[in-house]
């Protein structure tokens, strides 16, 4: 039996070196990550979602959000993502064990979405940025929560219904030409509940090791995600 020149075995050795380097230990070092857990608190992160959240995560998926908008949190020295206050600290491997597919994001037309909703509410007139009124608002009418943006409209998230008597709490105050018929109210469906619940719950601030002892402590500090 011949044996096969040595170009061919060469080639085959580096191809099965490249999977095994490549592939095989990421799969094996990440694949068996688990949440921490504080024992002083009994803190447990992450958490895999669940209910409503899980269901926002389908609309956010179906509305395309993902194309637009990363849920990944750049280091100091690879980006101005913490200067912005996209987060306080990186993001790990640790903070995707829940989620298939993880939804990284490949372009940022809009801000990073991953700690959206640890983020604080403004003051003035910003005082209710980031609450659910505001991501109602949002979807409804980009430009009047961001002036300038580039976000489209997701006006059919939203239906007019009668009021039956007392007005829906997430009911949106619209004036103008935007202002429901008299008798009746502009609310979320659905789907937008769902979607506002899942962005509202998006919080990868939780101090981890792996994170750096810096940036550690910055997210202690910062509160963490505490659930």
């Amino acid at each position: 039996m011949k044996t096969p020149p040595p170009i061919f075995s060469g080639i085959l050795a580096v191809f099965a070196l490249s999977f095994a380097v490549l592939a095989m230990a990421p799969a094996i070092q990440l694949g068996n990550l688990q949440p921490t857990v504080n024992e002083d608190t009994g803190d447990i992160y992450p958490i895999d979602v669940e209910g409503v959240q899980a269901q926002g995560r389908a609309v956010y998926v179906a509305q395309g959000c993902v194309s637009c908008h990363t849920e990944q949190v750049r280091g100091a020295s690879e980006g101005a993502d913490i200067d912005r206050g996209w987060g306080v600290r990186r993001t790990v491997a640790r903070d995707y064990i829940y989620e298939s597919p993880a939804l990284l994001g490949t372009m940022r037309f809009g801000p990073d979405l991953a700690n959206i909703g640890a983020r604080k509410p403004g003051e003035g007139d910003a005082a209710d940025k980031y609450t659910a009124a505001w991501h109602y608002m949002h979807l409804y009418d980009p430009e009047a929560t961001s002036p300038g943006t580039n976000m489209p409209s997701y006006r059919f998230l939203f239906e007019e219904k009668k009021i039956v008597g007392q007005e829906d709490a997430d009911a949106l105050q619209l004036t103008g030409d935007d202002a429901a018929k008299p008798g009746y109210q502009i609310v979320p469906t659905a789907a937008a509940r769902q979607l506002v619940a899942y962005l509202t719950g998006l919080d990868h601030s939780h101090p981890l090791v792996e994170a750096g002892p810096n940036v550690q402590a910055a997210a202690s500090s910062a509160g963490g995600n505490k659930k």
